[in-house]
């Protein structure tokens, strides 16, 4: 028997100035409905840079404030870079649905990343509602994503952190970037 889930998902959602279409697109559409969501990066059109954005989405997922984490900029891979930077992050970009299924499935990925300037409105909210729906699935899977923790601890042991820190390289690049995080409430999940 499966556990029940008894909290909503939550869930952080973060876009450059190329990715602010697709994300308001996907945020028109209900896809979060039965989700906790927060939106970081609280601008219209502004120029922002891609590693300010993906910084904070990916401390926030890897370090466990959130469940899973959704970027969006032009390609979908400078934020999947970043993201993967961040220890207990498995960023993915994917380009369709079944790309987003498949590292759901087999890789757990906690983070999906998307190509606003490639990807049209309909297929990214597709690719959203799948990655989303899909669980992980275990089984060998399992061994394989603990020889992925084991390379992190390995090579992250010196700098892993545990709480926010006070003075920190990613404080002051998201206080340089002005970027701010706003809970945003669906459908009365807060």
């Amino acid at each position: 028997m499966t556990s029940m889930r008894i909290n909503p998902m939550k869930i952080i959602l973060g876009c450059d100035h190329r990715g602010k279409r697709i994300q308001d697109w996907i945020l028109e559409h209900g896809v979060f409905q039965q989700y906790e969501l927060f939106v970081t990066g609280d601008y219209c059109s502004d120029f922002i840079d891609y590693p300010d954005i993906a910084a904070r989405v990916a401390w926030e997922v890897g370090s466990g404030v959130y469940d899973r984490g959704i970027l969006i900029c032009g390609t979908g891979i400078g934020m999947c870079v970043v993201a993967n930077k961040f220890p207990g992050v498995r960023a993915a970009p994917c380009h369709n649905e079944v790309a987003a299924e498949l590292s759901r499935r087999h890789n757990d990925a906690n983070i999906l990343c998307l190509a606003g300037d490639l990807l049209g409105e309909r297929s990214s909210l597709v690719i959203v509602e799948k990655w989303l729906a899909t669980p992980f699935d275990r089984g060998r899977h399992t061994d394989r994503l603990e020889k992925i923790k084991n390379l992190e601890n390995q090579n992250y042991s010196d700098v892993l952190i545990t709480e926010y820190p006070e003075k920190n390289c990613l404080e002051n690049i998201i206080s340089e970037s002005n970027i701010s995080v706003y809970k945003k409430t669906v459908s009365g999940v807060a």
